[in-house]
């Protein structure tokens, strides 16, 4: 994530905020920290991944890595607090939703005991709807990387 001159960067964030900002819970909430947040720019975000994870007993027994699929959510997640506070949306019962994925690409597997660390930066921000392209890091080398889509609405009605 890129300093601009004048920007308000915040943080860090403890597991207590980023749980105010996100509706995921335990076993899909995938940020446990925030280090930084510039609301203009980007996130930098963390995942402490423990062998203590459920999906590590199927994917893969013996030689466990951290699917994909759940390191793009991990992004998206972090994409979610970074809307939220950017936003103003904390408090205002909307949601971030998921729409659109683009260029993912999977560099090397991430294993238990890593810090995954998860940068994303605006690419387009708007009212309703935001791009994002994100990266993750494990000891400085990507791990992953993607460019994802998402649209703030209300959450669903109970």
């Amino acid at each position: 994530m890129s300093e601009q001159a004048g920007a308000t960067a915040i943080g860090p964030l403890d597991i207590r905020r980023v749980m105010a900002a996100l509706p995921h819970r335990y076993p899909l909430l995938l940020v446990d920290r925030v280090e930084s947040l510039d609301p203009d720019t980007g996130i930098v975000a963390i995942k402490a991944v423990t062998m203590n994870e459920q999906f590590f007993q199927g994917h893969f027994p013996g030689r466990p890595i951290m699917p994909g699929v759940l390191i793009v959510e991990a992004l998206a997640q972090a994409a979610g607090v970074l809307a939220v506070e950017s936003l103003g949306l904390a408090g205002s019962g909307k949601l971030v939703y998921f729409m659109a994925i683009e260029g993912a690409k999977f560099r090397q597997p991430v294993e238990p005991g890593v810090l995954l660390r998860l940068e994303v930066e605006f690419v387009q921000k708007r009212s309703s709807v935001c791009k994002f392209a994100g990266r993750a890091l494990v000891d400085g080398k990507l791990a992953a990387e993607a460019n994802f889509t998402a649209m703030i609405a209300d959450a669903p009605a109970d």
